[in-house]
């Protein structure tokens, strides 16, 4: 056998300090990008409120109070009124998708959690 692969080669396998330090490595990579994904549709969420709070308020006052304010509005008043019925829905309609990706992701990382229980980040990574 020894003529057969080359001499004196033998088989030999990584210690199991290496071992562990590259499944530690390779669950941290998908952990880093789950967490990442995690915080930017969040923070996209948390801006996206504020402009829809924002484009609300604005609808609320182009509006008016008058019981009979939609009869006696000007056209320019309804454009600007249809604009933000638009802009409320798109922004509401985001806000629901980021929702459900949020509760996703967070999913995910319980997942990880669960199936990796002595996973622990990184000093990089608990910042």
């Amino acid at each position: 056998m020894r003529d057969r692969f080359g001499g004196e080669q033998t088989f030999r396998a990584r210690s199991p300090e290496r071992d562990a330090d590259t499944d530690r490595t390779r669950i941290e990579a998908i952990m880093v990008a789950i967490e990442d994904a995690l915080h930017a549709a969040e923070r996209e969420q948390s801006g996206l409120n504020r402009r829809v709070e924002d484009v609300l308020a604005r609808a609320a006052v182009t509006i008016g109070n008058g019981n009979d304010e939609y009869l006696e509005r000007e056209a320019l008043d309804n454009h600007h009124q249809d604009l933000f019925d638009k802009e409320i829905l798109n922004g509401q309609r985001r806000l629901k998708e980021l929702s459900a990706s949020i509760a996703h992701f967070k999913f995910l990382k319980a997942a990880m959690l669960s199936r990796f229980p002595e996973y622990r980040p990184s000093a990089s990574q608990t910042n």
